[in-house]
């Protein structure tokens, strides 16, 4: 019993910590809505036009603003106070939820008016990710930084568990705007976990004092360190090829199982449990490794060609759990190994090009992947993605040979 108290002590360690255990239970509730919203989003667009196309561009526009300035919001980050820009950016997703919620209930919005609230929402995720991603070592300290960065994964994808089969459920019985209503209050629970923080407690990261030239310095820095550079690159290629589930299970759901929303939301839901047993197998681990990253990236696209080819949504559902569990897993162990190696100071910007690869690709991914899929099938898609994701372990493998010593001096970090 001693061994198992350690064991639940070491994998939830960063919980000891009082801010963030506040923040922990904020997100939770938050994230829940944010993937009920995702669900409703989508499907509200598919009532609208039928389109896998547009469901791609409708995803696309929410990341955009990433893509294009994800580096400047970096900048942004790192020249700020991080909490205050969490109270501006949670507070600025609520209202946006609650615009597109009283929108649905006085009748079907304009497909523009989706697409204008879509754009408006990764203004706002253009700050809030590196923000919330820099604010942890403030929460946590720089020892308790990997296990704090596991449980966020472990909380984001928990909310894919609750959040769509909840919204499957509300869809099916109650309208898609419920949804959206549910999601806009939602936000008030971070609101209220950052305001109940005491301030005396967090450490402040060192901020980046403003002078010219800081947003090529932050890319010569990012790409200039090699095991940096070597995350990076993997990232965008999952990025842009493998994390567009959003686009691609709908499809499959529809066109390939011929099956309701409901059922989408069980391939989520089916996906987001995987993630949490991945976030908490990464969170008792601690430490991140090159070698760990590798087999993750390729683990992940073969766990892909399975659900490509899965004859019955039975057998996708059932994939989707080691497949999840593998993705977050990777995600998660590239998050924490950028904050490691990165320097305080650089990190919102280092932290922004990481959302870039894997948020801000998006644009690209999300519309290439729905055009593959209504091309051929959601199946080819989702091999295509498959295909691209074991490529990327390739730059890993010779990362790992590259740097083995300092991948082990990187194991004993923050000691």
């Amino acid at each position: 019993m001693s061994a198992l108290r350690r064991a639940t002590r070491r994998t939830f360690s960063a919980l000891s910590v009082r801010n963030f255990r506040l923040y922990f239970i904020g997100q939770g509730i938050s994230v829940s809505g944010t993937w009920m919203q995702s669900v409703a989003q989508s499907w509200l667009i598919l009532d609208l036009t039928g389109s896998g196309f547009m469901l791609g561009i409708t995803i696309a526009l929410q990341f955009l603003p990433m893509l294009v300035a994800g580096t400047w919001g970096g900048l942004v980050v790192d020249r700020s106070n991080k909490r205050t820009i969490l109270f501006a950016t949670q507070t600025a997703g609520g209202l946006l939820a609650l615009t597109l919620a009283i929108l649905t209930t006085v009748g079907k919005p304009h497909v523009s008016t989706v697409l204008a609230l879509a754009f408006g929402l990764g203004i706002v995720n253009l700050f809030d990710n590196p923000a919330r991603q820099a604010f942890v070592q403030e929460m946590v300290g720089r020892d308790r930084l990997p296990n704090a960065v596991s449980l966020n994964s472990v909380l984001m994808n928990a909310g894919r568990v609750i959040g769509p089969s909840i919204a499957g459920i509300l869809i099916a019985t109650t309208g898609i705007a419920m949804s959206f209503y549910v999601n806009a209050g939602s936000y008030l629970a971070v609101i209220v976990a950052l305001a109940m923080m005491r301030t005396s407690e967090l450490t402040p990261i060192r901020m980046a004092r403003r002078s010219k030239g800081q947003l090529r310095a932050g890319f010569r820095y990012a790409f200039g360190e090699e095991r940096i550079r070597d995350v990076l690159l993997a990232i965008a290629i999952v990025g842009v090829f493998a994390f567009n589930f959003t686009t691609v299970l709908p499809l499959l759901v529809r066109y390939s199982f011929h099956q309701s929303a409901g059922a989408y939301g069980v391939l989520m839901g089916a996906m987001g449990l995987g993630a949490v047993i991945g976030g908490l197998t990464v969170a008792h681990r601690s430490r991140p490794t090159f070698a760990m990253l590798t087999g993750l990236c390729f683990a992940f696209g073969v766990l892909m060609v399975g659900v490509a080819v899965a004859p019955t949504m039975v057998v996708a559902a059932i994939l989707l759990v080691p497949m999840g569990a593998v993705s977050i897993a990777f995600v998660s162990t590239s998050n924490a190994t950028l904050q490691l190696l990165s320097r305080e100071e650089m990190r919102g910007r280092v932290m922004s090009l990481y959302a870039i690869g894997f948020l801000g690709s998006t644009p690209i991914g999300s519309p290439l992947m729905g055009a593959i899929a209504s091309a051929s099938t959601p199946r080819v898609s989702l091999l295509v993605g498959a295909v691209a994701t074991m490529g990327a372990s390739l730059p890993l493998l010779l990362a790992t040979r590259r740097h083995s010593a300092a991948d082990r001096a990187m194991a004993v970090a923050g000691a």
